[in-house]
């Protein structure tokens, strides 16, 4: 067998590390009306995609994103909107989607994507069980048949829709449980997806809540007791028992404080069916009102009192009324918002107000975790620093840092040594450029001997390729040169840029929030207060 030349090997290496040309996104979409039947639902969308992608093995699954519960009638979705925020930052040069129901079911929305948005991001659109490619020159039909199956797919949703509505208001009225899952607490019966019965792993959970906010704990103490506990979240519950398999659907695993308050406001749990809290207003799901509410009583087995209830209503009342009377003072911009985080969890830190009734208010920077988590000696066990004795620092260390990058050699030359450089790189690119003019002359006098019989057809094509390889050395001179001065003048333009900052920095103390906005990338504080910053201009190649 012959043996690989180390250069094939390095080109075999190279070929390997490439980006991928082909950079798809995942559209995956599951409506109101899709949640009757499982043709289209979320995991099946995603078989049929992941099936499609075996045979295409060119293209690469940058990210997938979901709609869960979204209106094809409108664009304003999460998942969909994250998606074109990454077209548009080059990432993704793809969309594959089931069908084109999936992408939408406004025709001149949807068609407005197709034909214009995609086109001209020179994104590439794949319906898969619609066959369409906007790829395949050779699809004669997807100009009648594209705007056809959009106003096909606008009419059905706007009927569907409709239908649906009055389906779900009447199944209410009949004392029916329309949720797509079962509330925490309850499971679906088996025979009847419409029918609630107690779960008994979890009714006992509901009722300790209850008991427990009658005794009077708040709604973060009753989250702590049940993280201590070890108690599955309702979410990771329903993907113990299988009712949720998609990892987008769950949270970070830890009871919130929402939740219990969601659980501890909720009716049904008295065996009175009360339906109709909500309702979709443009993707957002918004309060619908106290008429909108259906109400049918005894339609299952109740897990707590009515008695109970009430008297927790009245106390979850009350400490609403007190906070409400609560003089509030507005908290002062957060100068580090989006930056500080947590060494030791990760997490992002919780910036807190403590009033004095003396002097300015102080405020705080920590991390929830220990509050939201069992104490554990693997689990966080809690930041907590002053803000301001926190900037201080930041100014410090960024000072330092701005420092050690002027002194580098390479930000050190003055703008006479760049522009120097760059004259001499310029003259030489200049050189270059002069042969590769004398070599095509040559080419074009080899062409006139050939014709005039100076020299054979063997010569003529022996020196044209000789010129040709000089040719091609001399243009990959050129381009190192180029990028050579691209260099320079950017290290100049760094130089100029960190300066200029360096001046703010020591002039103007009052610019800091402003520098840390522009140079700051993320800050994170240890146990003993350490703080380690990372900065934007930190190790960046150009």
């Amino acid at each position: 067998m012959a043996r690989k030349s180390r250069k094939n090997q390095e080109q075999a290496a190279v070929t390997v590390m490439q980006e991928p040309t082909i950079r798809a996104a995942l559209y995956i979409r599951l409506s109101v009306e899709d949640t009757r039947t499982n043709s289209i639902s979320i995991e099946t969308q995603q078989l049929i995609l992941d099936h499609y992608l075996e045979s295409q093995p060119e293209i690469f699954v940058y990210d997938t994103y979901i709609d869960n519960g979204a209106t094809g009638t409108n664009f304003h979705r999460p998942g969909f909107q994250q998606m074109l925020s990454d077209i548009e930052a080059g990432h993704v040069n793809c969309v594959i989607v089931k069908d084109l129901s999936r992408l939408g079911r406004n025709s001149i929305d949807t068609g407005y994507y197709i034909e214009q948005y995609f086109p001209q991001h020179k994104v590439r659109f794949i319906a898969v069980t619609d066959q369409y490619d906007s790829d395949n020159p050779n699809d004669v039909h997807a100009g009648i048949i594209l705007p056809l199956k959009n106003m096909i797919n606008e009419a059905y949703a706007l009927d569907i829709g409709r239908k649906i509505k009055a389906q779900q208001r009447q199944a209410m009225k009949d004392g029916e449980y329309v949720g797509a899952r079962a509330l925490y607490g309850y499971l679906k019966a088996p025979d009847n997806c419409h029918q609630l019965i107690v779960d008994p792993v979890t009714a006992p959970v509901v009722r300790q809540i209850f008991e427990w906010a009658e005794q009077g704990a708040g709604l973060n103490t009753i989250a702590v007791r049940l993280n201590e506990a070890k108690t599955l979240s309702p979410s990771h519950y329903k993907k113990s028992i299988g009712q949720i398999t998609h990892e987008n659907l769950l949270g970070n695993g830890n009871w919130q404080t929402r939740t219990v308050a969601k659980i501890l406001r909720c009716e049904t749990y008295t065996g009175d069916l009360v339906q109709g809290h909500t309702k979709t207003v443009d993707h957002q799901q918004v309060q619908a009102g106290e008429d909108n509410l259906i109400t049918v009583r005894g339609t299952h087995e109740a897990i707590i009192s009515h008695e109970l209830f009430d008297k927790v209503q009245a106390i979850l009342d009350q400490t609403a009324e007190t906070a409400k009377k609560r003089q509030v003072t507005p908290y002062t911009p957060n100068p580090l918002k989006g930056k500080i985080f947590c060494a030791q969890c990760g997490k992002a830190l919780h910036r807190q107000r403590n009033s004095r009734k003396k002097g300015d208010d102080v405020y705080l920077f920590h991390c929830l975790t220990p509050s939201r988590v069992a104490h554990d000696d693997k689990l966080c066990k809690g930041v907590l620093i002053r803000e301001d004795r926190l900037i201080p620092m930041i100014m410090d260390a960024m000072r330092r840092e701005m420092s050690a990058e002027l002194e580098a050699s390479a930000l050190m030359q003055s703008a006479d040594s760049h522009a120097e450089e760059r004259l001499v790189l310029s003259a030489e690119k200049k050189e270059h450029e002069l042969e590769i003019q004398n070599l095509r002359s040559r080419i074009r006098g080899l062409y006139e001997d050939f014709v005039q019989g100076i020299i054979d057809k063997d010569d003529y094509f022996l020196f044209k390729t000789q010129y040709e390889e000089k040719i091609t050395a001399q243009e990959a001179k050129i381009a190192a040169l180029d990028k050579a001065i691209k260099s320079i003048e950017q290290d100049a333009q760094r130089r100029r840029s960190l300066c200029k900052d360096a001046d703010l920095l020591a002039q103007k103390p009052e610019m800091a929030q402003e520098l840390i906005d522009r140079l700051v990338e993320r800050i994170e504080v240890t146990l003993d207060k350490e703080v380690r910053v990372t900065f934007r201009f930190q190790g960046r190649e150009e």
